[in-house]
C-alpha cells in the first residue's frame, strides 16, 4: 500500500511537471518562456531546459541574448550526458561567438567532450585519440589559458590508456604463441611511448617474445633467430644500464650463445 502511494504521488508530480512544460510551449509569450528556461537550467532540469532553449532559438537569434541561450543549451546536452550532442554544440559556439568571452572555455569543453567518451582500454579509442588531438590544439590556441595544466593533464592521461591498449594487444600475441608479432608490437611501444616508466619491461618482452620464436623456429632458421636475440639484449643494455632486468637479460643472452654455438658445433659435425 505504501508503494502504491508513493508510485501514485510520483505519477501526479511528473504528470505536473509535464503539463506544465506543454503549457509553457504553447505559450506565445516568449520572454515567459526564456524565464522558464532559465529556471529549469537553475534547477538542473536540463532536458525541460533544453526543451525551451530549442524552441527559442528563432525568435533570439541574432540578438544579443542569443548568446547566453546557446552556451546553456550546449551545457544542458553535456550534463545530460549527451556528450556527442555537447561537443558539436561546444564546437559550434565558438564558430558563432569566435570573440565571446565564454569562447575559450567552449573551445576546453569540446575537447572535454571527447575526454568524456574515452572509454576502457580495451575498446576503440578513437575518442581518446581526438580527445587528446582537441587538447593539444587548445593549448596551442590558447597558450596562457589557466586550463592549460588540465588540458596537460588529460593528453597525459589519454595517453597512458592508449599505451595500456597497446600493451595488452602485445600481450595478447605473446600470450597466444604469435612470437614474432609480439616482439614487434613491443618493439612499438618502445618507440610509440618513449617516456614510459616500464621501457625495460617492454624491451624484455622483446627479447622473450624473439628468443621463443627462435626456440619454436624450424631448426636451420633458429642460429639466425637467435642472434636476433642477442642483438636486442646487447641493445637493452646500451638503454637501461642500471635496469634490475639486467639479470633476466643476460640468461637469455647466454641462453642464446649456448644455443648458437651449439647449432654451430652441429654444423662442422655434419660437415
Amino acid at each position: 500500500m505504501v508503494k502504491f502511494s508513493y508510485l501514485l504521488l510520483f505519477t501526479i508530480v511528473f504528470a505536473s511537471c509535464s503539463n506544465k512544460l506543454s503549457k509553457t510551449l504553447k505559450s506565445t509569450d516568449n520572454e515567459y518562456k526564456l524565464k522558464m528556461a532559465e529556471n529549469y537550467y537553475a534547477q538542473k532540469k536540463y532536458s525541460n531546459a533544453q526543451i525551451l532553449f530549442e524552441d527559442l532559438f528563432p525568435v533570439f537569434k541574432g540578438t544579443a541574448r542569443f548568446e547566453d541561450l546557446y552556451y546553456k543549451y550546449a551545457y544542458s546536452a553535456y550534463y545530460l550526458k549527451d556528450y556527442t550532442t555537447s561537443e558539436n554544440l561546444f564546437k559550434t559556439f565558438v564558430e558563432t561567438f569566435p570573440n565571446s568571452p565564454k569562447a575559450e572555455e567552449a573551445d576546453f569543453m569540446r575537447a572535454y567532450c571527447y575526454y568524456k567518451q574515452s572509454p576502457k582500454p580495451e575498446l576503440d579509442q578513437t575518442n581518446t585519440t581526438k580527445a587528446m588531438g582537441q587538447m593539444q590544439a587548445f593549448i596551442n590556441t590558447h597558450p596562457l589559458s589557466a586550463r592549460i595544466p588540465e588540458a596537460t593533464s588529460i593528453i597525459d592521461e589519454a595517453r597512458a590508456k592508449l599505451e595500456v591498449k597497446d600493451f595488452k594487444s602485445a600481450e595478447l600475441y605473446y600470450n597466444l604463441g604469435f612470437y614474432k608479432a609480439a616482439a614487434i608490437a613491443f618493439s612499438a611501444l618502445i618507440d610509440n611511448y618513449p617516456d614510459t616508466g616500464k621501457g625495460d619491461e617492454y624491451k624484455l618482452m622483446v627479447i622473450k617474445s624473439y628468443y621463443l620464436y627462435a626456440n619454436n623456429s624450424v631448426e636451420e632458421r633458429q642460429a639466425e633467430r637467435y642472434d636476433k636475440v642477442v642483438a636486442e639484449c646487447t641493445d637493452f643494455v646500451d638503454r637501461f644500464p642500471e635496469s634490475k632486468l639486467a639479470k633476466t637479460v643476460d640468461y637469455y643472452k647466454t641462453q642464446s650463445l649456448n644455443n648458437i654455438n651449439s647449432k654451430n658445433e652441429q654444423t662442422k659435425k655434419a660437415a
